[in-house]
């Protein structure tokens, strides 16, 4: 096991991150950015060392300075959390060739599966079902427009090295795909620095459900079952549970499989994520893997008892995976909650957080980075909090996050907090009526 591991990241998961570390009695260095100097992740961990500027483009960005900064410090290894480097190939490259050890997956799948027109083509070979598109990069607006025509529309452009909902567009008819093209690829090289795109057939208010999965260098890759994450706002995901509700078990079975089939195929190692879509008829298409550990994965940690980040530091060290000895129960559901303000349009907002009380209580959970005073710097994702709950079942699952989202006190700033309490409250979410046009939907009734 490593003696010190450097923490490449920031806000919430560099704060989950340090506390695995003092679990398993290993020394966090966390490398923050000097608009994070007074961080919670700075507080709690063992050392810190400045990586650069705010911007994450000097900071969480460069390669050069996180590198320089674990050396110094003497880390074995870099955890990079989830977002900023989690999935850049060149990292784990970087890491080898200086003799640190990059807790995530190898280069090449990170390279695989971060092209998704790659990643299409890669699953589809091995019996995967995918959605009906291309399996590669479109060469051009004219290669797009005969595709469309012979799957039919609507059809969805996305960037092939996208995510997170930038570089896609939907697209109706032949006028819509042509004015979008060039809209979609500029974002997607603005966003990805490749103006790559792939096109696939739009599948109306599809259900999103995604498979957990964990690899060892031992020959070990398994699922740790699904989540749902069809509340999503402009393709950002909103609520996630676990597990998924309302679909059969065969069905939930099924997407495992496929799950776990893919990701041994392309020799994966550590914690990943299967993303699939799920239509009306209950057929299920993969439409991603996102090789780090994702946003929503204290959803799976409280419904399995497995704690993933200690398990991909494990892995990372060349030890098996550790499963407990209970069966997955219950029923959990987490929120995010926000700095943005819902009456314009989610703009984020920054500002100073002069009071802050996170619930508690039976079945409650909290991520944060927050404290009373702490200022929110204008250069990063508005995330606050994750505020997680576990019930017997989902009923119960609901009313807990209520009470606990009813309990939440953060002032100084806008969040989200009213807007969430309004979808648990809302009848599609309670009916398990989940696609992911429901926010779209309940906000339009809003106004």
């Amino acid at each position: 096991m490593f003696s010190k591991l450097f923490i490449a990241n920031r806000g919430e998961i560099a704060v989950r991150i340090v506390r695995a570390c003092r679990d398993l009695g290993i020394r966090s260095v966390v490398g923050y950015s000097e608009a994070d100097r007074d961080s919670l992740a700075v507080q709690l961990a063992d050392e810190s060392i400045c990586i650069g500027p705010g911007p994450s483009a000097k900071s969480y960005l460069n390669i050069p300075n996180i590198i320089t900064a674990a050396l110094l410090t003497g880390c074995e290894a870099v955890h990079p959390g989830y977002g900023f480097l989690s999935e850049n190939p060149y990292l784990p490259e970087i890491c080898e060739h200086c003799g640190i050890v990059f807790v995530g997956p190898p280069a090449e799948s990170l390279r695989e599966m971060g092209d998704k027109a790659r990643a299409r083509e890669r699953m589809a070979s091995v019996g995967v079902p995918t959605v009906p598109g291309t399996n590669r990069a479109l060469r051009n607006l004219a290669e797009a427009r005969e595709i469309a025509a012979s799957i039919g529309y609507p059809v969805i452009l996305k960037a092939a090295m996208g995510g997170g909902g930038r570089g896609m567009r939907v697209a109706r008819n032949e006028a819509e795909l042509s004015h979008y093209y060039p809209l979609a690829e500029a974002e997607a090289e603005t966003a990805f620095a490749r103006a790559d795109l792939y096109l696939e057939k739009y599948i109306e208010r599809p259900r999103h459900v995604e498979v957990q999965v964990l690899a060892d260098r031992h020959g070990t890759t398994l699922d740790l079952g699904t989540r749902d994450c069809s509340t999503q706002r402009r393709y950002q995901k909103v609520i996630e549970e676990a597990p998924a509700p309302a679909l059969p078990a065969a069905t939930l079975q099924s997407i495992a499989e496929d799950a776990v089939r893919g990701a041994a195929a392309i020799g994966y190692v550590n914690a990943g994520t299967v993303e699939f879509l799920v239509d009306g008829e209950g057929r299920y298409y993969f439409i991603e893997m996102n090789t780090r550990l994702q946003v929503e994965h204290p959803v799976t940690e409280e419904l399995t008892g497995v704690d993933l980040v200690r398990q991909q530091i494990r892995i990372a060290a060349g030890e098996p995976i550790e499963l407990p000895d209970r069966e997955p129960s219950g029923h959990v559901i987490e929120c995010r909650v926000t700095a943005e303000d819902p009456e314009r349009d989610f703009r984020p907002v920054v500002g100073t957080v002069t009071a802050y009380r996170p619930p508690g209580g039976p079945g409650i959970r909290v991520d944060s980075h927050l404290w009373a005073g702490y200022t929110i710097p204008p250069y990063y994702d508005s995330l606050l909090a994750k505020i997680i709950a576990r019930g017997r079942n989902r009923d119960e699952a609901i009313a807990r996050l209520d009470r606990a989202l009813a309990e939440t006190v953060i002032e100084g700033v806008v969040t989200t907090v009213p807007f969430l309490r309004r979808l648990l409250a809302s009848p599609d979410f309670r009916d398990r009526n989940l696609h992911t046009e429901a926010v779209r939907s309940l906000l339009a009734e809003a106004r």
